[in-house]
Parts: structure tokens; sequence; C-alpha cells
């Protein structure tokens, strides 16, 4: 189990999009395998037998972004649609092929982050920065029949630092730039004979810029501050029983505006605090042939928003205890994997639901060409009752080189406690239902170029939304008659060329029409990169975002930024970030400020 165990932690390091050399390993680590996806299916997958569409955030695709918004490498990718309401700090969201934030869960160190106490639970994604990450994963479709509820669009994952190689690594980031901005990280691993270890640290702290947009009169600079510390333990028996804890603790201040904007006399006083931890404890063990995984969680978000000095907290939490088991099925490599798990979500004021669910997947070889994924998962909600959701993925290998894929399943959303219960709560509301489907085709070009094409299609009935009555000053939560359906297509692409050259790019066109309230998204989305290695070894990487057909009327843009860096020596380099390099005036939401032109310097160094 130990060596498993080494070798998915090893293979983190790898990335989708870039097949890198085998790095320099210690003669008693195995060897670093194909990419694997962690999250398509309930066990580690390599990515050419899944029939589900996912992309693979890289520790390479993080390099000398340690300050940025991890937003930014997330829009690249397709699919993705960012809204945030000014600078980093301020409030945040990822909208999935054109479906709601609150409908894609996102997992950080396995712990869910989603806000229990929100109107509409999603992550606040507007505070994340790349120093935070190591690896992500975004796994696009509904997912319920392996994450439950709200995983109707996907589910977002992310990883903190993890060993890959043995004795004590350590890595330090300087940054400072635009804004007064500035950032300190440090990270260690340690990976001993049956120890794994990490810690990280991270402090950020900038002025920032006016969250309503400056152009419109607002003036004042809306500032954020942040503190992480995130850890990782795991130790093997001598039975082999694996033992793990993990978790991270956060702290952070933002600064914001109201719907009024600058006023001279009364600034500076609408910030949120924010305090969260997350803990997850876990054993994996085999008994017979049955490999045993138990995990425990436990997730707490303190927020205070201060409008005009007036404090308003929202408190949440989410405690989960789960067990899955998976053996073999015959000699052709199929799996059979089950389990169970229970979910506990509480907000302050508003009382607590569980949900209880156990699943079944089975994961089988069709011969040397096909694999086929089944799940099902059934769930039963205190305020709901049962609901039952399925989902069935394959991929088939016309060649060595050349893909299909396919996928069809359903998903739910039971409503918020805030929703039920909340101030502007109906506790008659019902759960929001969902299926969707995908169609894809993959062709590569050796080990570092391919082309994927995928077309998919969403439909959500029962939805959730907000009426305001005639003669009714506050309104309430209501369903939504009729469908809710979104449709689309996604390209995806990498050629490498010469030596240490490439271009990539991605496209995406999602359908408007909508019988709902659903989030609204630019109809084309098209990112351009190039990137290229020199003989000093400096690096560069140019990337273009283009944005069109937008909601509300608000204009097009085009926006680009550049990455350089430069080796000082084997083990540390500096960088040169610059963001919106044409100085672009745009907005990702109506009325709010985006960063002008910015400059990111820093120094990173590992030992």
């Amino acid at each position: 189990m130990r060596q498993m165990t080494r070798y998915f932690t090893s293979s983190l390091a790898l990335s989708l999009t870039t097949a890198l050399p085998a790095l320099a390993q210690d003669p008693q680590d195995p060897y670093l395998l194909d990419p694997i996806t962690l999250t398509a299916n309930r066990e580690a997958t390599d990515l050419d037998r899944s029939g589900s569409s996912v992309s693979v955030i890289s520790p390479q695709d993080l390099d000398g972004r340690a300050g940025e918004p991890l937003t930014k490498t997330l829009s690249r990718l397709p699919g993705v649609t960012i809204r945030q309401s000014g600078p980093l700090g301020t409030t945040g969201s990822v909208v999935l092929r054109g479906a709601p934030s609150h409908y894609l869960p996102v997992v950080i160190d396995g712990i869910e982050v989603s806000d229990a106490a929100a109107g509409q639970p999603s992550y606040d994604t507007g505070g994340l920065i790349g120093a935070d990450v190591m690896r992500g994963e975004l796994l696009r479709g509904a997912q319920s029949a392996l994450y439950g509820s709200r995983a109707i669009s996907g589910v977002l994952t992310l990883q903190s630092a993890r060993p890959t190689e043995n004795g004590l690594q350590q890595q330090a980031t300087v940054e400072a730039g635009s804004y007064n901005s500035w950032l300190a990280s440090y990270g260690l691993t340690w990976r001993g004979v049956a120890t794994d270890l990490a810690f990280t640290a991270t402090r950020i702290d900038t002025d920032g810029f006016s969250a309503l947009d400056e152009n419109d009169g607002n003036f004042e600079d809306d500032g954020y501050d942040a503190t992480r510390l995130s850890f990782y333990a795991a130790h093997e028996l001598e039975n082999g029983t694996l033992l793990g804890l993990n978790g991270f603790w956060e702290d952070s201040t933002g600064d914001f505006d109201d719907f009024g904007g600058d006023v001279i006399g009364s600034t500076g006083d609408d910030y949120t605090d924010r305090k969260s931890f997350g803990l997850r404890g876990f054993a994996e063990f085999r008994t017979g042939a049955v490999d045993n995984t138990v995990t425990l969680t436990r997730y707490r978000l303190d927020r205070t928003s201060y409008g005009n000095s007036f404090p308003t907290e929202f408190i949440g939490a989410r405690n989960k205890l789960s067990w899955q088991g998976a053996t073999d099925l015959g000699a052709d490599g199929g799996r059979l994997i089950f389990g169970a798990d229970s979910e506990k979500e509480t907000a302050e004021g508003n009382g607590d639901t569980r949900t209880n669910g156990i699943f079944i997947e089975t994961d089988t070889p069709l011969g040397t060409q096909a694999d086929l994924s089944l799940s099902l998962r059934h769930d039963n909600h205190s305020q709901f009752g049962d609901f039952t959701s399925g989902r069935v993925a394959a991929v088939y290998r016309l060649r060595e080189d050349l893909f299909l894929r396919a996928s069809l399943g359903n998903g739910f959303r039971a409503p918020s406690l805030y929703e039920l219960y909340g101030p502007y709560g109906d506790d008659t509301l019902q759960r929001e239902e969902s299926r969707s489907a995908e169609l894809g085709i993959e062709k590569q070009w050796g080990e570092d170029s391919y082309l994927r094409a995928t077309a998919f299609w969403l439909k959500a009935t029962n939805l959730i939304g907000f009426d305001f009555p005639e003669a009714c000053t506050n309104g309430w939560y209501v369903q939504v008659e009729g469908d809710a359906r979104r449709k689309g297509g996604e390209l995806d692409g990498r050629y490498a060329f010469g030596a240490g050259y490439a271009v990539s790019g991605s496209y995406t066109y999602v359908d408007n029409e909508v019988a709902s309230n659903w989030a609204e998204v630019p109809a084309h989305t098209l990112n351009l990169g190039i990137e290229g290695s020199f003989a000093t070894g400096t690096t560069a990487a140019f990337n273009l975002r283009y944005v069109a057909d937008r909601p509300q009327d608000m204009e097009d843009y085009t926006v680009a930024d550049l990455l350089i860096t430069h080796p000082l020596r084997e083990d540390a380099e500096v960088y040169l970030r610059i963001e919106n390099l044409f100085d672009e005036e745009y907005q990702l939401v109506n009325g709010y400020g985006t960063s002008d032109r910015a400059f990111y310097a820093g120094i990173r160094a590992s030992f």
C-alpha cells in the first residue's frame, strides 16, 4: 500500500497538458507513469481510460504565479467563466458551462469548502492565489452519482503541497508588485521510509483598487490581506495500514464597495472578515480482498461583513464521515467500488440538515480498446427524502492516439439552510434536479500535443430563484417554473514544436437561451497561448483571452498577460509577470472594476 500511495502522490506532479522528462529519483522510488485523474472516478484512473471530460492543473502551470489569482489559471480552461466583483479578495466565483457557481462543489485537500451559511452555497474564489495550490482538477458534467448534492455542472478539486521525493525538500517564494502588493510563501515536504509530511505558510497583502469601477467616479482602494497555513501527515504501520491527517487554516480581511459606491466621508468602512479551517483524518487498510478507506472531515467558516460599520455574521459548518471499499473484478483489471457516507450541514441561526448516502461503481475494461464506468448513488436527505443519481461514462480508443468519450448523468441540489429557514426562506422548497450529457473526441500527436472537441448539454428543473411580488418590499426564495437548459461546445488543444516551444488554446461556445434566472455568461470565449524556452534558460509565456457576445450589453474585451522567468542557478529563478499587458479597460461583473496594467516580480528558490 505504501508503494501505491507513493505512486499516487508522485503522479500528482504530472500535467495533463505537459509531458515532462522523468525527474531524477531514488532507485527505491517507482518511476512516474502516465498522468492520472483522481476525480473522474472514485479511484485514480489513467486519463486515457476516463470517459469524463477533465482538465488537470499541474505545478508547472502555476510556476511564477504565486500571487496571481488562481481564477486566472482556471479561466484558461475550456468551459470556464470567472466572475469577480473587483480586486483580489472581493467576491469571486467559477461558472462552468454556463451553470451557476453553486452547482460546482469545490474540494480542497479532500474537504468540501462550499459556504454552508450562504444563500446558495458555493466557494468564494475571490482571494485564492496560486501559492496555495500544488495541483488541481476540473471535472465537468453532472457528478452527483460520485459527489452527491450540488455536483450538477462538475467538481473542482485543489490540493496543497505533497512529498514527491525522499528526504527534506523546501521551497520559498517572495513577490512584490503593483498596488503595493507583496507575498511571502514557504513550504516544506519530507518523505521517510514510512512517513510523509508537508507544511505550507503563505501571507499576502495588497492595497488593491476600487471594487466599483473607478471610471464611474469611485476612488477608494479596496485592499486585501490573508494568512493561510496547511499541513499533511501520513504514516504507514507495519501491517500496511496508512493513517493520515491533513488540514488548513485561513484568516483574511477584504474590502468591498456597497451599492452606493465611494462617498467622501464614509469610505473604508465596507469589509469582510473570514476565518476558516478544515480538518481531515483518514485510514487506508486492507481486509481480505477489499481495499478500505475511512475518512472524517470537518469544515467551518466564520464570515462577518461590515457595511457602514454594521456587522452581519454568517457561520456555517460541515461534518462528514465516509467509508469506501474496492475490490478487483476478475483478472481483466476491472474494479468494484462501494461505500457509504453521512454529512451534516449547519448554519448558525438556520438549523441543520443531514444527508446519508450509499454508492456503487464498476470500472470495467471492454477488451483492449474500451473502458466503461457505471455509477449509482442513493441519498436520503433529512428534509426532502430520497433521491437516486446515476452516471455512465465510456471511452473508446479508435487508435492508440485517437479517443472517443461519452458520459451521461443526472444530479440534484437540495435547498440550502438559508433558502429554507433564512429571513427570505421558504421551508416548502423542493430540490433542484438536472440531467447532463457530453460527447467528445481527442487526437494526440506524440507525448505533448493534442486536440480535443466536446459537445455538452445540461437541463435543470425545479430551480430555486428569488421573487419580488408587487407591493412587497422584500422578496423571498421561490421555485421557478419551467426548465433551464445549457448547451454548447469546447475546443482544447496544444501543439509542441522545436525545442521548448508550444502553442495552446481553448474555445468555448455557450448557448444562452434559458428559462430562468441562471447565471448569464458570454457566448464566446477564446484563449490563446504561446510559450518558449531560450538558450539562456529564460522562458516566456504569453496568454491572450478574448470574450464576446456578453450578457447585459456588456462590451467585448481582449486581455493579455505575459510571464518571463530566468534561472539564477539550478534551484532558484526570478520571474516577471505582467497582467493586462495592453492596459485594457473591461469588467467581469457589470459595474465592477478590473486591474489596469500591473507588474509583479518575484524570486523562487528550492533547497
